[in-house]
């Protein structure tokens, strides 16, 4: 497997510039799983990335540091591997670039987009921030599902993907759900290590699910080996598939492993993805792990 060249092995960093240790991962083989058509997607979306670690030096020697973010569309034939990134942005560290740091953050911006756009053979936004800026939020008016208070009575016990538990809201007062959780755990498909996150998910339709249920399905993800992108799409398939629904909306936010994390999300209508987390220039507010 190509994307297991890094992953679960120890691995020196590069001290220079080292745009070859970029590894892609194809989306094919994942989404022929869950009978997803590259032609047909059954929907939009984008893979965010928030980079906390990068760092490189100005002409002077003097170090430029900030958190970069870049979105890639889910309509790419590949994702890069996390931690290829990881050693490819910790490549920069030592390197010079231009008389000030506004020069040398151009450089070096320009030089990341230009190798991911090659190596991923699509368009890549990117921008960098090397201070704080203001905070935006998407997901104000998801309710938490386990916060639900009935919940605490509910057991759960199904830890492997479960799609039988998605079951209709036969008691529904409207056809609109918003709802998220802070308890989506899956793990990678090579190390097999946990990833932590939350699951945002909009949904409007005749039949919309139980939130009962749809709780006991994303937790039903814990022991599922997968990548990120992979299990944003797999929620999103099996929402689609169960329910039909008009529009559908399925944001996973990870937490970060190694100064990245891992932001991916799908929806029918481009209107309904997270404006704030797609927008390079903007940087959302952060969740409690993240």
């Amino acid at each position: 497997m190509n994307e297991a060249k890094f992953l679960g092995k120890p691995t020196e960093y590069p001290k220079h510039y080292a745009p070859e240790v970029l590894v892609t991962v194809p989306r094919q083989p994942n989404r022929k799983e869950y009978g997803l058509k590259e032609n047909t997607l059954p929907f939009t979306g984008y893979d965010v990335w928030h980079a906390y670690e990068v760092s490189f030096l100005t002409g002077k020697g003097l170090p430029v540091t900030g958190l970069l973010k870049l979105i890639y569309p889910a309509s790419s034939p590949y994702i890069v591997e996390s931690k290829s990134l990881k050693l490819y942005l910790n490549s920069f560290n030592m390197e010079r670039f231009g008389s000030n740091a506004k020069e040398a953050s151009e450089t070096v911006h320009n030089i990341i987009r230009q190798d991911l756009e090659r190596v991923l053979k699509t368009t890549v936004n990117i921008h960098f921030f090397p201070k704080s800026p203001k905070k935006y939020f998407d997901f104000g008016e998801f309710g938490i599902l386990e916060e639900i208070p009935e919940i605490e009575k509910v057991t759960f016990s199904e830890y492997r993907e479960a799609p039988h538990l998605l079951k209709p809201d036969h008691q529904q007062t409207g056809n609109v759900i918003k709802a998220g959780t802070h308890l989506l755990r899956s793990n990678c498909k090579v190390t097999f290590q946990p990833d932590w996150g939350s699951a945002f998910i909009y949904i409007k339709g005749t039949h919309i699910p139980d939130r009962t249920g749809l709780l006991k399905y994303l937790v039903s993800i814990r022991n599922e080996n997968h990548f990120h992108e992979e299990i944003c799409e797999m929620i999103y398939k099996r929402l689609w598939d169960r329910f039909t629904p008009d529009q559908l909306m399925v944001a996973c936010i990870y937490t970060r492993r190694g100064g990245i994390d891992i932001c991916p999300a799908r929806a029918s209508h481009h209107e309904l993805l997270p404006t704030n987390l797609i927008t390079p220039d903007k940087l959302t507010k952060k969740l409690l792990r993240q």
